[in-house]
């Protein structure tokens, strides 16, 4: 299959182009690195590299920012970064992937642990990362062609410890590499509107 990978060279894209590198063709994708390049909260970006891209069998998105901060003083325009990143952003690619998918291809959006684990510092994630599960469950039952779409939560990662690990004590992480098992399962499976979780024994 080809399937475009979208944040390619994080942590969690760099495992996922991995593992999916070992059975199909991987095109990637990143906001300034990988085979072509696109601001996902522009739609109209989205749009224009899908044109280059052409036809594929799966979509993978692995991006998308948030901001993580106290609620005593946070602001909209705080709010406004998770919403038009993660959020809209990974919507974005899924309506324009629509046009692009052969028949039963697949659409893999990302959200997180903290949209069923709340923690200090982030309200924002949270709100987000359960937008993204409901739109997946949603979408799920609209889309046409035998198209489907899933997510994946992951928990944090072993890799991302040294930046996160302060918002996630108490969470068992998880190798990048296992998380991306998660990402397989939405692209070579069968299943259509699931949450697969990729989180530690202790989640």
């Amino acid at each position: 299959m080809k399937v475009v990978v979208i944040g390619a060279a994080g942590t969690v894209g760099k495992a996922v182009v991995e593992q999916l590198g070992q059975r199909h063709e991987i095109v990637t994708v990143g906001a300034s690195s990988g085979q072509y390049q696109a601001d996902i909260a522009d739609i109209a970006q989205v749009r224009a590299v899908f044109a280059q891209i052409g036809r594929v069998d799966a979509v993978v998105v692995a991006a998308g920012s948030l901001h993580f901060a106290p609620l005593d003083g946070f602001t909209p325009e705080q709010f406004y970064v998770g919403l038009n990143s993660k959020l809209m952003g990974q919507v974005n690619v899924a309506l324009v992937a629509r046009e692009y998918l052969n028949d039963g291809g697949s659409i893999t959006l990302t959200s997180g642990i903290v949209a069923d684990e709340p923690i200090r510092n982030g309200v924002s994630a949270t709100m987000v990362n359960a937008a993204v599960e409901g739109f997946v469950r949603a979408a799920a039952i609209e889309l046409p062609r035998g198209l489907r779409i899933n997510a994946v939560s992951p928990t944090v990662l072993e890799e991302s410890m040294g930046s996160y690990g302060p918002f996630f004590i108490g969470f068992e992480p998880v190798p990048a590499h296992r998380a991306a098992l998660a990402y397989a399962r939405s692209v070579d499976g069968a299943q259509t509107g699931q949450v697969y979780r990729a989180w530690g024994a202790s989640a």
